[in-house]
């Protein structure tokens, strides 16, 4: 997790525009599952691609879905863009144009908080969605993640009705 916390801040100090949206999200939710990388809904535009190839350059970064494909950090390289399938030397960072069951990053953005980090604030998917994208991929961890996200969502529905509702994000 550390590594995922690195590649996370490199995303925050860059200032690309993006979204958590995996397992990283769920694990901020309070799921107890283990991710292997950072999922992220990013808004794919030119100066948008070109913060984020910036942010991981020195890390070596290299397409996962095309074998010895380096990601190039030029205007030529983002053109055409689409998602990414990035392998970095702390792991692996999935950038995706739009999430299945939410929609595309204006939808994400719109359906996500903000969640403070000891290198600076980021978004994350909202919990309800969160649980719809979850629901919408039907992998096997996706249904252990919705099972764990129901029942945070249980509990948090429960301690507002206990305290009057009000809770500490309203």
């Amino acid at each position: 997790m550390q590594n995922l916390s690195e590649l996370t801040r490199r995303l925050v100090e860059a200032q690309v525009e993006f979204v958590l949206i995996g397992g990283f999200a769920a694990a901020a939710h309070g799921v107890t599952l283990i991710t292997r990388d950072v999922d992220i809904c990013c808004r794919l535009d030119e100066a948008n691609l070109m913060r984020l190839q910036k942010a991981f350059a020195d890390l070596h970064p290299a397409h996962r879905s095309r074998a010895g494909c380096t990601v190039r950090a030029d205007a030529r390289a983002v053109r055409r863009p689409q998602e990414s399938l990035c392998e970095t030397d702390l792991g692996r960072v999935d950038c995706l144009g739009e999430v299945l069951g939410v929609g595309d990053f204006e939808s994400v953005l719109a359906h996500s908080v903000e969640l403070e980090l000891p290198f600076g604030n980021c978004r994350i998917l909202d919990l309800e969605t969160l649980i719809r994208a979850k629901e919408a991929m039907n992998r096997d961890h996706d249904r252990v993640a919705v099972r764990q996200l129901r029942e945070i969502q249980r509990r948090s529905r429960t301690s507002s009705r206990r305290h009057g509702g009000g809770g500490a994000c309203e």
